[in-house]
């Protein structure tokens, strides 16, 4: 056979079944990577989220808070220390708000009347979300009214349904007042982090 003869020729049913295999292989390749990577940058949400309410704890917990009373002359007062108390309400309130969707808050979630009033939650941290989440979030403070007992723990959770099959993914970080300074967690707790 001459060399024209065998290029006119083409490509044998063998060699295109390799080449259709071929890009099947990459194409699920693909696939793979494109999910992990959208649900990889929706954890991201979380992890900032939880970061940020960890930072804003310890500079609840910093702030010079006073007693209130008038000092008698030549008397002094402590500084009080003590963490932001329980949130008494979830952000959404619950998950099925968040069930494979985004739920958009209002200042209203964040600013529940009973945390403004007892200096704890959300408003003490100073911590709100104006965009839309996918996560609820949830604040526990380091005692009965946040009392700055050492070795108190706080904690903050970030808890979602990504997929929408009901099954939620928690994100957790934790803090801990020891020698009288409230100090996090070095990282971020996750349970099913791509649920």
């Amino acid at each position: 056979m001459s060399i024209r003869s065998r290029l006119k020729r083409g490509f044998t049913l063998v060699e295109l079944m390799i080449v259709v295999a071929i890009v099947g292989v990459l194409a699920v390749l693909a696939v793979y990577g494109v999910r992990k990577y959208i649900a990889n940058a929706k954890t991201a949400e979380a992890k900032n989220s939880l970061g940020q309410m960890g930072k804003d704890a310890v500079t609840a917990f910093e702030g010079e808070r006073m007693n209130a009373k008038v000092l008698a002359v030549g008397t002094a007062t402590d500084v009080v220390r003590s963490t932001c108390g329980d949130s008494a309400n979830k952000v959404p309130a619950t998950a099925g708000l968040i069930k494979g969707q985004k739920y958009q808050s209002t200042k209203a979630d964040w600013s529940n009347p009973a945390d403004v009033k007892a200096a704890a939650g959300f408003p003490c941290l100073k911590f709100e979300m104006t965009a839309p989440q996918y996560y609820m979030y949830d604040y526990k403070g380091g005692g009965p009214n946040g009392t700055a007992t050492e070795a108190a723990q706080i904690s903050a959770t970030a808890e979602g349904d990504l997929n929408g099959d009901g099954v939620l993914s928690t994100f957790t970080v934790l803090g801990q007042i020891q020698e009288g300074r409230l100090t996090m967690a070095p990282a971020i707790q996750e349970v099913s982090p791509e649920e």
